[in-house]
């Protein structure tokens, strides 16, 4: 698994968005305990912490040990750095693995048997994500040139995954319904920039060009689209696949 977030640990656990607690209420539905989930490449922990409020346990990983240390802390979340194709769990003790805007990045033929390995029969395994943010007409433009005219040979190839929302991903479990939802942020100008600086890709540029794509020209022309301190919605699609042990 690739880790293009250790270097800005602190930006990512700042500007990253999280996920409404509804969807997450009902992905803690379909579980029939509560006993112990394991949040996989948690990264700062946003998913870990809200599972904590409904399992008795919660068991977090990441290959980052640089996210690891901006997580939130809870009393019944364990931390712990190890990749996804090598859980370093019992089998049969998960009522729940979710992975959060990371399996993109996993080798899921390996992944995949893990999971069925720790999973107690009729457990749920959710992988959840969240595409492109929207804003409005004139944002959104130059948001796009970034992301595709700028950036675009920058992303790595995991991403188009991403784009089609899993969809072309194998997927060998019996298939719950997920309805897309989204998460709605109302956000200054200063918290849009500071979550595009996250982009892996501008990272992959800047190592490569020696400069940064977040230049003045493109900080002048979105903020000819955002008015003197005012907020903005913010809106992240998301998606997922969820399936349940047999």
């Amino acid at each position: 698994m690739k880790d293009n977030f250790s270097a800005q640990s602190n930006e990512y656990a700042r500007f990253r968005p999280g996920y409404p607690p509804e969807l997450l209420e009902e992905i803690c539905q379909l579980c029939s305990a509560f006993d112990c989930a394991w949040d996989c490449a948690t990264g700062n922990g946003q998913i870990a912490a809200a599972l904590s409020e409904h399992f008795r346990q919660v068991e977090a990983t990441d290959i980052s040990e640089n996210q690891l240390k901006n997580a939130i802390q809870k009393p019944n979340i364990r931390y712990q750095v190890a990749a996804a194709e090598a859980a370093v769990f019992p089998p049969g003790i998960f009522d729940l693995v979710i992975v959060g805007q990371a399996a993109h990045w996993f080798d899921l033929e390996k992944f995949y048997p893990e999971v069925r390995r720790v999973l107690k029969p009729g457990g749920i395994l959710a992988l959840i994500g969240y595409n492109l943010l929207e804003i409005d007409v004139e944002t959104d433009a130059v948001v796009q040139h970034l992301y595709s005219d700028v950036l675009g040979k920058y992303w790595d190839a995991e991403r188009h995954l991403i784009e089609t929302a899993y969809t072309t991903i194998p997927f060998p479990f019996p298939e719950i319904d997920f309805q897309e939802t989204a998460m709605c942020y109302e956000w200054r100008f200063d918290q849009l920039l500071g979550f595009l600086q996250t982009w892996s890709a501008v990272q992959h540029f800047t190592r490569e060009q020696g400069f940064s794509p977040i230049t003045e020209s493109f900080i002048a022309a979105l903020r000819a689209t955002w008015p003197e301190n005012s907020l903005k919605t913010v809106t992240f699609p998301i998606f997922g696949r969820i399936g349940r042990s047999v």
